[in-house]
């Protein structure tokens, strides 16, 4: 054999041309086995100690290149030509090491900080010429490491081996191999994942049109290379592919690292996306839950079961926490696969993505307990689920009862021949009391020239206050300059009662706006709304409704109906079932022109977008309303002085009056500055809430639209008299509201009645009222108000329930607010110092007494009136015995 050969110890074959054993520019091949490779090559333990320079003097130096030439030493004509292949075994794949130093990149993502070794290519090209020189020479120039293949399966070998960032095809000819079926197997390889894969086609004529890159992508290649062999345009695409697509798929392929980290980690890892679709879980979060991860993942969080031992305003707190994008962490009782309820420490962190937005949420969870006292953890949750606690089949005021069992018995006390200061012995009759009751504004009480000195006094001090105060103090002075300067201050008049925090703290909860004081911690409160209702299960006709809801409706036009029997029976969602009797019984239907399918769909979507995880502010509470505004226009008074309209209007009015509501105050909202407070700029915000997102609803879906088909007229007075309403429930203008009607409804008639005794006086002065439309707007007004407040005038046991319910609400969001540091509205609801019959006692006695004495004066109601004086004698003795929580008269001491 012509030329020299060394065989290493490793039994690698050196061959080297004879004739240019001196010069430096010499041909190399090596041999191992039946393989012959030139240059330096793969999968030889020989290939490190092979200096790299050799590499490149196997290939045809680039062309122009000019000093490279000379560092390199300009080869002559015999030297550019194709090494000769030894032994007659044709090469197979060819190996680069640039000459060019390769420096490793330093890659920042996230905290992660990497290290990115030189970019590696392969080049597929079934024979060498000007184009496969031309990715070698601009690898060599960017510093790549490089590999050339021949065969299809030297190709796949070299990739399986290496895990090349860039893979280069020849695509230009298939008489060689098919390009596109080389692209496939690769994909189908699992490292490939990672790769950028390049087709080299050729270059089309001007003429010819351009074809479609689709059938590339198909196959399995990431980008298309026009050929051209010019080193620049190579050196170019490939830089272009590292800066982009090559440290992208850096990156991600960094993520395996953090996988396998949450994968061993022995907390619970749950991410979702920023709709709370389940994206991910470790196997610590399965372990834990009892459920595996392809039950879970695609799965949204609400398609889970919930526990019911998490307090019932928990998951609007985390809510609110998450959607700022702030973390939550805190106790949650989760409900595992098997049923149990474990109790965990949660840490809830949203991720900002790009643009800003939250793209994920990440939850870690972890027990309370170890490990080993997980069985029992599981066994005592087991034993307490059915130990007697039946909530999931029993009223929320049987539960009541349940927890009460202990308490006093004040029957006796109560009873009739109780000598307790009884609510009807103070009050005389009510329409001897209308001559003589004015409510009126404070301001009101004394002279006009004392009334105008004290405001002026009172302006002065706050303007000087104002000069020497910080920006949010001064605005919120702004505020109280307002409110002083208006026409119209019907406030409450605290008198004596100022000293009574559970006035006080009535008074500043229910009837400010919202006024913002010194918070620094602001918050978004939002709700994802229910717009779905597909999943509630209604009646098809009224005629469908099931036999035990329809014999518990037959009572619904009494007073003393049980509202939360029907929402036992009904599994809390009384609203739809109410609404569809009540709403028969007052023709809504007809006068709507709807269908009772279409009204049955209406109802179905208001119920569903009310909150049954709130205590009171649910669906039915929104049914009591209903009740008590059907019962209200049952009232011959009531009825003449109304047109149907109007009756339509106070019954839609009150079934969507909370829709929504969020368990909080306006003020709550004002003062975390949430988006509905933003939005209506701190005024009457969710009543405002309610009736715009109503309509928003009617009008979205064809199905529920009841307005459809009414007069175009109608429907704007309808509309009016609906918003007017509801906004009446807002408390800020209670006493305005009943001041205003005391005046021009309760007043006149009582002239009127005083000054005729004719059997037609009556009809004559209801036709007066129905003269002025401005007085059926006062009716409809107080009827809703009293409608919304008319608990203390419900039966006893219907009374306590609801005082329970809205007091838990209350202290909900005392809760929240010191957890937030937000300004506590009202700081006596404390569920560890509250005292539930004092809050009863001041509300009756502040917003309920006087209120239900002018609508009883005009619309009759003496069977509200005895339960309002029960009621609150009952209070009474509750508070004179010390007691703090809720009792009924049944129950033994």
């Amino acid at each position: 054999c012509a030329p020299s050969i060394h065989v290493s110890q490793s039994g690698v074959i050196y061959c080297r041309d004879s004739d240019e054993s001196n010069s430096p520019h010499q041909t190399t091949t090596i041999s191992q086995g039946a393989a012959t490779l030139h240059g330096l090559f793969i999968k030889t333990d020989a290939a490190d100690s092979i200096p790299s320079v050799l590499a490149y003097q196997s290939r045809p130096p680039p062309p122009c290149s000019g000093p490279r030439r000379k560092e390199r030493g300009e080869p002559g004509a015999a030297a550019r030509a194709r090494p000769p292949h030894c032994c007659a075994i044709e090469a197979e794949t060819q190996t680069s090491h640039s000459s060019v130093k390769a420096s490793t990149t330093e890659v920042q993502i996230g905290p992660m900080r990497l290290t990115q070794d030189p970019i590696q290519v392969l080049l597929i090209f079934a024979k060498e010429d000007n184009q496969s020189d031309g990715f070698w020479w601009a690898c060599d120039r960017a510093g790549y490491r490089c590999n050339i293949a021949r065969t299809p399966e030297s190709a796949l070998e070299c990739f399986l081996d290496k895990h090349q960032e860039i893979i280069v095809i020849d695509h230009r000819n298939s008489r060689y191999f098919d390009a596109e079926a080389i692209c496939r197997s690769l994909r189908a390889t699992k490292p490939s994942e990672h790769t950028v894969i390049l087709a080299v086609v050729p270059r089309t004529s001007s003429d010819q049109e351009e074809t479609s890159v689709l059938p590339l992508l198909h196959a399995g290649f990431d980008r298309r290379f026009m050929e051209n062999s010019s080193i620049t345009a190579c050196y170019n695409e490939l830089i272009q592919i590292e800066h982009g697509e090559v440290r992208s798929q850096f990156k991600l392929r960094a993520c395996n690292a953090v996988f396998t980290a949450l994968d061993h980690c022995q907390e619970a890892i749950e991410i979702t996306s920023e709709d709370h679709v389940i994206q991910y879980v470790n196997p610590a979060f399965e372990r834990m839950m009892g459920y595996h991860k392809g039950e879970l993942i695609g799965k949204e969080l609400t398609e889970l079961p919930k526990s019911d031992k998490n307090r019932a305003d928990l998951l609007d707190t985390i809510n609110t926490f998450i959607k700022k994008g702030k973390e939550w962490q805190g106790v949650y009782y989760a409900r595992r696969k098997s049923g149990d309820s474990i109790q965990q420490h949660v840490k809830i962190t949203p991720v900002i993505g790009q643009g800003g937005k939250i793209r994920h949420f990440v939850s870690l969870k972890r027990l309370r307990c170890t490990n080993e006292n997980n069985k029992q953890l599981y066994k005592s949750h087991r034993d307490e689920k059915y130990s007697g606690d039946n909530s999931q089949s029993e009223s929320h005021s049987f539960r009541c009862k349940n927890r009460r069992k202990d308490s006093i018995d004040v029957k006796s006390i109560t009873s009739q021949s109780s000598d307790a200061p009884s609510l009807q012995t103070r009050r005389y009759s009510s329409m001897a009391r209308i001559h003589s009751m004015t409510i009126e504004a404070p301001i009101t009480k004394a002279s006009p020239e004392h009334c105008l000195l004290h405001k002026l006094r009172v302006i002065n001090i706050i303007n000087a206050a104002q000069e020497n105060s910080p920006i949010t103090v001064a605005e919120a002075l702004d505020r109280v300059l307002e409110i002083l300067r208006t026409t119209e201050l019907y406030s409450p008049q605290l008198g004596t009662k100022d000293e009574d925090p559970h006035t006080s703290d009535l008074v500043g909860g229910l009837m400010t706006d919202g006024l913002r004081r010194l918070s620094g911690n602001e918050c978004v409160f939002s709700k994802n709304m229910n717009l779905s209702h597909s999943h509630l299960s209604v009646p098809i006709t009224i005629n469908d409704v099931p036999p035990c809801i329809t014999q518990l409706l037959d009572n619904e036009e009494s007073w003393d109906f049980n509202i939360f029997e029907l929402e036992a029976v009904t599994n809390k969602r009384p609203l739809i079932y109410l609404g569809l009797k009540v709403f028969a019984r007052f023709g809504v239907a007809e006068f709507l022109n709807c269908s009772e399918a279409t009204l049955r769909a209406w109802l179905q979507m208001i119920e569903a977008n009310y909150h049954s995880s709130n205590s009171y502010h649910n669906s039915t509470h929104a049914a009591d309303v209903l009740h008590a505004t059907a019962f209200f226009l049952g009232k011959e008074r009531v009825k003449g002085s109304l047109d149907h309209l109007d009756e339509v209007a106070a019954l839609i009015a009150a079934t969507i009056h909370d829709v929504d509501h969020p368990g909080r105050t306006n003020s709550f909202l004002c003062n975390a500055g949430s988006e509905l407070a933003v939005l209506y700029n701190d005024t009457a915000v969710l009543e405002s809430h309610h009736t715009a997102l109503a309509f928003q609803l009617t009008a979205k879906d064809s199905k529920c639209n009841i307005f459809k088909n009414i007069d175009r007229n109608h429907y704007r007075t309808l509309r009016q008299a609906i918003i007017d309403m509801v906004l009446a429930t807002e408390m800020t203008k209670h006493f305005e509201h009943v001041n205003k009607f005391v005046n021009s409804i309760n007043k006149p008639m009582a002239s009127e009645e005083n000054s005729s005794h004719s059997e037609g006086s009556d009809c004559a002065c209801t036709a007066s009222i129905k003269n002025f439309p401005d007085n059926q707007t006062l009716i409809k007004r107080m009827m809703i108000k009293c409608a919304d407040v008319a608990n203390p005038c419900r039966p006893l046991e219907l009374c306590i329930e609801w005082a329970g319910r809205i007091s838990e609400e209350y202290f909900a969001q005392t809760d929240e607010e010191k957890r937030q540091g937000l300004p506590v509205v009202m700081p006596v609801f404390d569920r560890t110092t509250c005292s539930i019959p004092k809050s009863q006692i001041s509300f009756i006695d502040y917003f309920i007494t006087d209120m239900f004495d002018a609508w009883d004066a005009f619309a009759h109601l003496p069977v509200l009136m005895q339960h309002l004086a029960n009621n609150y004698k009952h209070w009474k003795t509750l508070d004179e015995l010390k007691c703090k929580s809720l009792r009924l008269p049944s129950e033994k001491k």
